[in-house]
């Protein structure tokens, strides 16, 4: 658990998460912050799940939450089987709950953001089978099947581009350099069609030219056609050849049958094939069926991790510890008594396995003539329908068929000594069970006397120590048998080591001198280098030295350039003053007054003589002013008073009347009471 925890933790510390986190203060999580990390890494694989679980109902929430772990193959361990008590776990937000879903959430991101991005486009929709009886969701539904049928194809073509190794820089890189050479191509044809301008009658070389290629590509096509036509009357050569290689081993097949030959022959396959359809083929189809059995059971089993299958590579080393523990226990009881049917046991066991060898050796040599026959005929169909592709010549054909014969010859002895194996193991059999009938009654009238001694279940302790003896012998035998062959492959070995010493000694000969040459010319080589170098050195310095004074140079031609260019500049600025002056000078001095008016001077003077007189008349105005400010200032104050005056009699009228019109109001009701 603790291994757990770190490596949850460890992961939310990484991006996209960064919760910053360590084992106390994760294991110190409330319930409702558990569950929204859990929410967090559900909605890092599905962006859909990016809610605040604290908007959200608790039974919305685990609904949620559970149909996105069903749908992404999750099943909780053993002791969490029970669907609601998984639930009840997610609501309160249970640690043994969560933590195991993060644990497995966090291992398989990538692959899970995978699943969750095909569920939205495959996990089909269910519609009631009342509503598919209208035509127009029949085809609706026809359609988004088609749809999800079409997203499978392209997705598997995506992902093949994907691991192709093809990338988009690279492409558009070349396309870039293609674009590249299409221009560069475009700019000498351009060039190319100016220089051909320049020559006369170059309409007829360009047409002499055309028709030079057309007669090439002619002359190209009649070759190809020649060689094509080699190739069928080669062809046609080499079915001649096979018709008549057909022809004579028909011929000699035919010679050598007769009747009694082929009635053994076909009672020989008769047996071989009753005995790989009784006894061969059940037990591997058994055999196959259990392995089926086995990897459907696996595949239906949940995802195991390390720790799963750590956990059960120690049970197999604990059962096979046992297994082993329990073979040395037989092998370590008391030696077997001598019997007569442990001898014949020993040898119908080394029958049967030398009889399944067999089999399969003939099943094997089977396969091999099945595939060869049939690369014969796919040579020939090449050879009859194929146009200028190359085909079988006839040494190779010779050897293929020297090669099928030599085949032939070992499967007609292997088949004979299968039929004398068959033969003896009949024989075997029938004394097999001779023996076991007897075996039989002797064994009723063991355990009767037995029974009569009061040592009854002695025979089974002497079967069991027989069983034990022959399993022992059985391991001698494989014992002995890897031993010859270990010594056999040790004298391959050597032998194939003196072979390739021989093998080798001139060619160690040939390296030696090679060595030696090798070293003049690297000494030789290391000379030059030396030489090189230095003489690379001596220019580099003088290079260096070279770009220093071009670099200061450069320099100083630039400053020169800048100074050149200001004064320059400086006496065209001076040119243009003095040409204006004297033009200034040219129209000051001239008894013209209209060319004296052109002058700036008299321009200036004019302007300083009408500003004068604007002073002028200003200052008088500002005297005027000043002159009569005091008077003009009391008449403004008695212009003031009077308008308060005014204001003052208007407001006194005013009282005056409202007074008026209250005195009357109260005589008209003095009036009223005097008549009461």
């Amino acid at each position: 658990m603790s291994e757990q925890l770190k490596f949850i933790v460890e992961q939310l510390n990484k991006d996209p998460f960064k919760k910053n986190f360590n084992l106390i203060t994760f294991d110190s999580l409330e319930p409702m912050q558990l569950l929204q990390i859990l929410n967090d890494v559900l909605a890092e694989i599905d962006p859909k799940q990016a809610i605040d679980i604290r908007e959200e109902m608790p039974e919305q929430t685990v609904k949620r939450m559970c149909a996105l772990l069903g749908m992404l193959k999750y099943k909780p361990p053993g002791n969490q089987s029970d669907v609601s008590s998984f639930r009840q776990g997610l609501v309160i937000g249970s640690k043994p709950v969560v933590h195991p879903i993060l644990y497995w959430l966090l291992q398989r991101v990538p692959e899970l953001k995978k699943r969750a991005y095909l569920a939205r486009f495959l996990v089909k929709l269910e519609v009631p089978a009342e509503f598919l009886q209208d035509d127009v969701i029949t085809d609706t539904y026809h359609q988004y099947e088609e749809l999800v049928a079409s997203f499978k194809i392209y997705h598997k073509e995506c992902e093949l581009l994907r691991t192709s190794g093809f990338s988009t820089a690279e492409i558009r890189r070349d396309i870039g350099a293609m674009e590249e050479e299409k221009d560069q191509l475009i700019k000498r044809v351009e060039r190319l069609k100016k220089r051909v301008e320049t020559v006369s009658n170059h309409q007829r070389m360009l047409e002499q030219a055309r028709q030079l290629r057309v007669e090439k590509e002619r002359e190209e096509s009649l070759t190809q056609q020649k060689q094509e036509q080699k190739n069928q009357l080669f062809q046609a050569e080499q079915r001649l050849q096979r018709s008549q290689q057909q022809l004579k081993d028909l011929r000699l097949a035919a010679a050598d049958a007769n009747p009694e030959s082929l009635m053994k022959r076909l009672e020989e396959e008769i047996k071989i094939n009753s005995y790989m359809v009784s006894e061969k083929l059940p037990k591997e189809l058994e055999s196959m069926r259990r392995t089926v059995q086995n990897l459907q059971k696996i595949a239906s089993e949940p995802a195991m991790g390390q720790a799963d299958i750590q956990e059960l590579q120690g049970k197999i080393k604990e059962v096979m510890s046992q297994m082993n523990q329990l073979v040395d226990k037989r092998m370590m009881r008391n030696d077997p008594m001598d019997d007569k049917l442990t001898l014949y046991r020993q040898q119908a066991s080394i029958i049967s396995r030398r009889k399944e060898s067999k089999a399969e050796e003939l099943q094997e040599a089977r396969e091999e003539l099945a595939a060869a026959e049939r690369e014969l005929r796919q040579r020939t169909s090449q050879g009859q329908t194929s146009d200028g592709e190359e085909i079988i010549r006839g040494d190779e054909l010779k050897r293929l068929v020297v090669k099928l014969r030599s085949k032939g010859t070992v499967y007609k002895k292997k088949r004979q000594e299968i039929a004398e194996l068959k033969a003896e193991y009949g024989v075997l059999q029938r004394t097999e069970e001779i023996l076991r009938e007897r075996h039989e009654m002797v064994q009723q009238k063991l355990q009767t006397v037995e029974a009569e001694k009061g040592i009854s279940g002695y025979s089974n302790t002497q079967e069991e120590l027989e069983r034990v003896s022959a399993i022992k012998s059985e391991l001698d035998e494989k014992k002995g048998r890897t031993l010859d062959d270990m010594s056999e492959m040790v004298k391959k070995l050597n032998s194939m080591i003196v072979e390739k010493k021989s093998a080798l000694a001139p060619i160690i000969k040939e390296l030696r001198t090679l060595r030696q040459q090798c070293q003049e010319l690297s000494q030789e080589y290391e000379e030059k280098k030396a030489q090189y170098e230095s003489c690379t050195a001596g220019l580099e310095s003088n290079r260096s030295k070279l770009e220093q004074e071009v670099k200061a140079l450069r320099e100083e031609t630039a400053q020169e350039e800048n100074r050149y260019h200001y004064i320059n500049s400086m006496s065209e600025i001076v040119e243009m003053q003095i040409q204006r002056a004297a033009e200034e000078m040219k129209a000051y001095v001239s008894s013209d007054p209209q060319e004296r008016k052109k002058a700036i001077r008299e321009v200036y003077m004019k302007n300083i003589s009408e500003q004068e007189l604007l002073g002028k008349k200003l200052r008088e105005k500002q005297k005027i002013v000043r002159e009569s400010h005091g008077a003009n200032m009391e008449q403004m104050k008695m212009w003031r008073d009077l308008e308060q005056l005014m204001e003052c009699k208007r407001q006194c009228f005013i009282r005056a009347q409202n007074q008026a019109s209250i005195g009357q109001v109260i005589q008209e009701g003095g009036e009223d009471r005097l008549v009461l």
